[in-house]
């Protein structure tokens, strides 16, 4: 009851079909006690006119006042519609209050007119009449089977009630839920977007009353992507000028190099350039990131899968000889990808430089490519130390870098991996490239075929 009561409070929707459903039921309940105690009423009104009938049917027709026994009782008549018809003695002539010769004992007190008396342990309704010819009648009929007659009747009133209602109720609350189903959408929209798509919402299917507070929203939405590009501009701007005064420290670096100096000056010149060396590989990543996150332009035409691999391998090999790993692409199998040329090479590249780096010398780096249910999924697959599952979700964050790490790098490849996957609507997943001793890190990207995405116009 706590729960109904707190959604109630919380969904408009729940609390405007509450409240109509309540409502109606209120104004159904109202009207159906009216209606049946109309129809009683008038079921009553109808039984009298009847006994009316009655007497003047005996009055016009001088018909014989039925005398059928004790109780009035014909043989076989019907007990739902019997009606009495006796002979009333005059009071002047008859000593007493009560006429014991008719079926029921009847008080000759009784003046013109409709009673409702006792007779006998049952209730009559009573039609006393006096006819021209001087002579006084009665017309009777037992209640009960009056108010039986009444309130069949009356039931028969309320039926469309109880029919009608529970239809009506459902319909309120189909029409309110069709009513919200806009604001739904318009959720549903909004909710699967990538943190990259900040374009306004549309707001022209929706009611005029959510309207301004979509208004509002897209005011949000421009002034949040605004921001972003400030900040994305920041960073490449920064990192475009960093990049100039660590050249020429690496060239100032390489001279010096060059020049006679003491085995502990030439070891520390070597620890220097390694520091610069990260720097501008840093500043690299920086850029790449940034133009990761920012929006192209939808592809023109489609991309080999294989392409892409033998571009990158051309760029990486040489790390690979250094540390002797045995680099390749598994199979000839190919599938054509309907994305950003440069945004395919970035995941892969950054995929394969972290496979590089963080495998032993002497390993393995394997690049493969299958289709499936109407995806392509790249799989780069090292023998490396893996990433453990507690730290899958992390390793995706900005300069994260695993405990224990002790590799150069700048902790901001997978977030670039991260950031493409999510703007082309790819997905990315982490596991182990040998399951039964957890080692080697195998990455597998899921990217929809190019002829099932649509051609930009």
């Amino acid at each position: 009851m706590d729960g109904f009561k707190k959604r109630l409070t919380e969904s408009v929707q729940l609390k405007l079909s509450f409240s109509l459903s309540l409502a109606i039921l209120v104004m159904a309940l109202v009207a159906g006690i009216f209606s049946f105690a109309s129809a009683f009423d008038e079921a009553h009104e109808l039984q009298d006119d009847m006994l009316r009938q009655v007497a003047a049917l005996f009055d016009r027709s001088n018909l014989p006042l039925a005398r059928s026994g004790v109780d009035g009782r014909a043989k076989d008549s019907d007990e739902d519609s019997r009606v009495i018809v006796q002979h009333l003695a005059d009071r002047s002539k008859v000593t007493g209050n009560g006429d014991a010769r008719g079926p029921l004992p009847l008080p000759i007190t009784l003046a013109d007119g409709l009673h409702t008396l006792e007779v006998s342990g049952e209730s009559f309704r009573v039609l006393v009449k006096t006819t021209p010819g001087g002579e006084r009648m009665a017309v009777a009929q037992e209640t009960g089977v009056r108010d039986e007659v009444a309130r069949d009747s009356a039931l028969r009133t309320l039926m469309p009630f109880l029919v009608l209602v529970p239809i009506l109720l459902l319909i309120v609350a189909d029409l309110v839920r069709k009513m919200f189903r806009p604001i739904a959408s318009l959720s549903a929209e909004v909710d699967q977007r990538s943190e990259q798509e900040l374009h306004p919402v549309e707001e022209g299917h929706v009611p005029a009353e959510v309207r301004p507070f979509v208004v509002a929203i897209n005011r949000l939405l421009g002034r949040v992507d605004q921001s972003m590009e400030a900040q994305r501009r920041f960073v490449a701007d920064a990192a475009h000028e960093l990049r100039s005064p660590l050249t020429a420290l690496s060239l100032q670096a390489q001279r010096l190099a060059e020049s006679d100096m003491s085995a502990l000056a030439r070891q520390r010149l070597v620890v220097l350039r390694r520091g610069i060396e990260r720097g501008r590989h840093l500043l690299d990543q920086l850029l790449a990131l940034a133009t990761a996150q920012a929006t192209r332009d939808r592809p023109k035409s489609a991309v080999s899968v294989q392409h892409i691999y033998r571009s990158v391998l051309e760029d990486l090999v040489h790390l690979a000889d250094v540390k002797k790993i045995d680099i390749g692409v598994e199979g000839e199998h190919d599938a054509e990808l309907w994305v950003n040329e440069l945004d395919m090479i970035a995941v892969v590249k950054n995929l394969v430089d972290n496979a590089i780096r963080y495998t032993p010398d002497g390993g393995r780096v394997d690049l493969s490519v299958t289709t499936e249910e109407g995806r392509a999924i790249l799989r780069i697959q090292d023998s490396g130390p893996g990433i453990q599952v507690v730290e899958r979700e992390r390793v995706f964050d900005p300069f994260y870098r695993a405990l224990g790490n002790d590799h150069v790098g700048s902790g901001l490849g997978l977030s670039i991996v991260k950031a493409v996957t999510d703007r082309i609507g790819a997905e990315i997943e982490l596991g182990f490239s040998d399951e039964v001793r957890h080692s080697g890190l195998c990455v597998r990207v899921f990217v929809p075929l190019a002829n099932l995405v649509p051609e930009a116009p």
